[in-house]
């Protein structure tokens, strides 16, 4: 774990339960607030989570130094290096989740986080078990380019730790920041399965690369929060694993081997008969029934 990351700890801790506080002393009807069964298995998935990226980290870390022998440019650490490092540290954060999202088997490994039906500070704790197996591939051109590894680390801390505060209902929009900034409104949105939010949102800090990629969505209707197919159970080891067993279970079944291989590479919901959906054929057929009728 980051040194940055275990500092902020126990203030996580603090919001969290001054949030649920508040949640119990002010209930708002369009709210959710915590449920205890849930709020349990964030926090056993978070606690998961610290335990994989320790293991994992080391190798990652080793890798990292090695690429970073073989760098293109001698960056340096100073202040600039910083406000550079910053901003592309958080396109590579995009791509990252983006692709979290419409690759199988990236969206295996991520899609624990979203399957809470509740959205509070607690639902920010709830991460893979083996994203630190499939993530740290995408920040490695970071060493190649010439940022020292111990910086990209320290980076990723400071977009995780950002990222904390904008899980919750709590905090309305924040006007002229909303242009700029991933803020609590953006992350709704991103954690909704209304068709219309699916695949949406992806900032890590600056909400700009969703602008500037044609991913972004306003907040509009009531955020109806989860997955597609939401899950009937608060065990941890089913949230973790569950979309690993039906992919893999997909491609097993295939009735050839290159439609086995597109249950691994090809977008969520993608099925070779088109029995099931994926994202944007879901918000196409929408779109088609709305204008139709």
């Amino acid at each position: 774990m980051s040194v940055l990351i275990a500092l902020a700890v126990p203030a996580f801790i603090l919001l969290m339960v001054f949030e649920a506080l508040l949640c119990r002393a002010h209930p708002d009807p369009r709210h959710r607030g915590y449920e205890a069964r849930d709020t349990a298995a964030s926090l056993a998935m978070g606690i998961g989570n610290v335990a994989m990226s320790a293991l994992c980290k080391v190798a990652a870390a080793a890798l990292a130094f090695g690429i970073y022998q073989y760098r293109l440019f001698d960056i340096g650490t100073g202040w600039l290096a910083w406000v550079v490092l910053i901003p592309l540290e958080d396109f590579t954060y995009y791509w990252f989740h983006r692709l979290s999202h419409e690759v199988r088997l990236l969206w295996a490994a991520h899609v624990n986080h979203h399957s809470s039906r509740h959205y509070n500070l607690s639902t920010a704790l709830r991460q893979s078990w083996t994203t630190p197996l499939t993530g740290p591939w995408f920040w490695f051109p970071l060493a190649f380019i010439g940022f020292h590894p111990a910086m990209i680390l320290t980076a990723q801390a400071i977009s995780l730790i950002y990222q904390f505060w904008i899980h919750t209902e709590r905090i309305g929009r924040l006007g002229p920041l909303e242009w700029v900034m991933n803020t609590p409104s953006h992350h709704r949105v991103h954690h909704g399965r209304n068709v219309e939010y699916l695949d949406r949102n992806y900032a890590g800090i600056f909400i700009v690369w969703d602008r500037l990629f044609g991913t972004f969505e306003p907040e509009g209707a009531p955020v109806d929060y989860g997955i597609t197919k939401n899950l009937d159970t608060f065990d941890p080891r089913v949230i973790a694993f569950h979309e690993w067993i039906a992919m893999f279970r997909d491609a097993w079944h295939a009735p050839r081997l290159r439609d086995a291989l597109r249950y691994l590479v090809l977008p969520p919901g993608w099925s070779p008969d088109g029995s099931s959906h994926t994202a944007r054929e879901l918000q196409r057929l929408s779109l088609r029934c709305s204008s139709s009728t």
